[in-house]
């Protein structure tokens, strides 16, 4: 459907490069006829290539770190002078110092662990408590974080993110509560498959997890290009009434037990 943001203002958090949900979004917002600012901290602006993505979505890119609370508020003031107020926020930030160099869960550093939520989840409340403070999103606007599904579930490798990610998706509720008896800004997470990006690629184990998600779900894994058009309808109208879930995208791997599929390759594998 042509148009279906016309109108509609935003900021896009964590586009890195041309396989970042956050980029897909973003040229689907575009071409559905919304305008954004796009935002990445400073080492992520110099490693990737959103520049060409703003030049694609003529806009401009906005340094700020997300944890900062300094960074945020002048990110907002560019949006205050650029738009007024935003329509649509998208946080598309996860990262963990512990599962880049490879600590084990039995063997975490805690200086790092904080560092984990403070990037992956507290940013997403500081990011609205600014916004909130300084009344920025319109009536009925749409926040949005992206999450996995380690926050419910025992994945070994992901680490110390799935508490972030469990973290991500309760400040969601909370401040969903607020948003929404203040002018009815919905607030939502959404549970996205394991997704070939630059991010994923840093979970040790990803290629497994990927496979072991693609062959249990009945629609196979959500991609980046799927997620990006769910995104796009959680910012739409068609969603206003939507506030407070974590919606699972996951071809309906948080549904299934066991397939018949599945069943039979492990029967193949003790026969071998």
């Amino acid at each position: 459907m042509a148009g279906l943001l016309e109108g509609k203002k935003g900021i896009i958090f964590g586009a890195l490069d041309d396989q970042s949900i956050a980029w897909k979004v973003a040229l689907k917002a575009k071409a559905q006829g919304a305008d954004f600012l796009l935002t990445n901290v400073p080492v992520a602006l110099r490693m990737g290539k959103i520049q060409d993505l703003a030049e694609q979505c003529n806009t401009e890119v906005v340094p700020a770190d997300a944890t900062n609370l300094q960074d945020l508020n002048d990110l907002f003031d560019k949006a205050a002078e650029r738009y007024g107020k935003v329509d649509f926020i998208l946080h598309s930030i996860g990262m963990s110092p512990n599962v880049r160099k490879g600590k084990a869960y039995t063997d975490l550093n805690y200086d790092w662990m904080q560092k984990s939520l403070d990037i992956s989840a507290i940013s997403f409340h500081k990011v609205m408590q600014v916004a909130y403070q300084r009344d920025m999103v319109n009536p009925m606007g749409s926040i949005l974080g992206l999450s996995y599904i380690a926050a419910q579930r025992s994945f070994p490798g992901y680490g110390d993110m799935a508490q972030a990610k469990a973290m991500l998706e309760s400040i969601a509720r909370s401040f969903g509560y607020y948003w929404g008896s203040k002018n009815g800004v919905r607030v939502n997470t959404i549970s996205q498959s394991p997704t070939m990006t630059t991010a994923g690629s840093g979970v040790s184990g990803f290629d497994a997890f990927f496979d072991f998600a693609d062959k249990l779900s009945p629609l196979g894994n959500a991609d980046a290009e799927s997620c990006a058009d769910f995104c796009l309808t959680m910012f739409s109208d068609y969603t206003r009434k939507i506030t407070m879930q974590n919606l699972f995208h996951d071809g309906g791997f948080s549904s299934v037990g066991m397939t018949e599929s599945f069943i039979e390759s492990l029967g193949e594998r003790s026969e071998s």
